[in-house]
């Protein structure tokens, strides 16, 4: 069973595909980190976010364990959503996330063309979604949690530019697949939101 789940950032996407992929026994990918990791390494070597060959170098040369808390920073995150913006870099990584989800017996992966272009014929869809306040509000308390300072504020023009960014771009911008459940977590705690994601893989497993 492959459940694919799309929606912008600080959305609660990821938190609940890790839930979603414990509960029903598969393996959890977090695409995001991919393009962290491609970000990061560029930035440790001096290189500009937007700099094609480095970005596709660093991409072949991704292994598949992540320091999480490393890749979770704002300048990383800043340079990740100019890296993934890249149409190079983007067709790099799709194989690697289609052969992931290949494994038996399935995975949860989340991210922004999981359900419209790397995994069209997932089982499961789900576009996650929560107001820019919320997000902002989630992010901040993300770092926080931390130990960075940061401005509230800030996180939400950050994460008005990411939105922006990730909707308008040309290689496979974020949109809601036409088939894909929507779940708006604006209201909705982590295990309210896995409840909901779970009654909707129930049904479609019905059918």
């Amino acid at each position: 069973m492959i459940i694919a789940i799309d929606g912008p950032a600080a959305s609660g996407k990821g938190t609940l595909g890790k839930r979603l992929a414990a509960h029903y026994g598969l393996r959890h990918l977090d695409t995001g980190l991919l393009y962290r990791a491609v970000a990061k390494s560029l930035l440790d070597a001096g290189k500009r976010p937007d700099d094609v060959a480095a970005a596709v170098a660093a991409a072949k040369a991704l292994g598949s364990r992540f320091d999480e808390a490393a890749l979770k920073t704002p300048a990383v995150g800043e340079a990740a959503s100019l890296v993934s913006a890249i149409p190079e870099l983007r067709a790099a990584l799709v194989a690697f996330q289609r052969d992931f989800a290949a494994i038996p017996p399935g995975a949860v992966i989340d991210g922004r063309d999981i359900g419209t272009v790397i995994c069209p014929d997932a089982d499961v869809k789900l576009f996650v979604t929560a107001t820019p306040q919320v997000r902002a509000g989630r992010r901040a308390a993300e770092y926080r949690a931390q130990g960075k300072t940061i401005d509230e504020a800030t996180v939400l023009t950050d994460i008005f530019k990411r939105d922006e960014r990730d909707t308008s771009r040309a290689a496979s911008p974020l949109k809601q697949a036409a088939d894909a459940h929507l779940l708006d977590t604006t209201h909705l705690g982590i295990d309210a939101a896995l409840a909901a994601a779970i009654a909707v893989v129930e049904r479609s497993k019905q059918r």
